[in-house]
């Protein structure tokens, strides 16, 4: 989020709302992903330097790249409007099984990058639907 960024630098504190949703009157915007988007990942954590490197790599291994993936937090997933997402990454957060696309469910990137086990899990999860 390059605003909350650029306002942190400013010394000026952000704060997000937990629950929204609870303010009377209050209504969520809609988050509409773009056509091109085949991959969802849904963390608290955005990926970044060797854990992007990573995430990049996964991309590539299901013929996707960076330009058809997009990340959102998990308390984002509830403002999810329509989709068509062919790929959702749960990573460090639970599966949401209302969405209907080829779900990955591991821990966070970070655990994951280094971690052979955890990456031969992923693995396994990612054949699993190229059979």
């Amino acid at each position: 989020m390059p605003q909350q960024q650029y306002l942190q630098e400013m010394g000026i504190q952000c704060y997000q709302l937990a629950h929204p949703e609870r303010l009377l009157g209050y209504q969520s915007p809609q988050l509409v992903l773009p056509e091109n988007c085949k991959l969802l990942l849904v963390s608290p954590q955005l990926p970044q330097g060797k854990t992007a490197e990573m995430f990049e790599r996964v991309l590539n291994s299901i013929k996707l790249s960076l330009k058809h993936a997009l990340h959102i937090y998990p308390e984002q997933l509830s403002q999810l409007d329509g989709h068509h997402i062919e790929w959702v990454w749960f990573a460090g957060c639970p599966q949401d099984s209302k969405i209907e696309a080829k779900a990955l469910i591991t821990p966070l990137l970070t655990q994951i990058d280094g971690n052979n086990e955890q990456r031969r899990a992923l693995w396994q999860q990612i054949c699993s639907y190229q059979k």
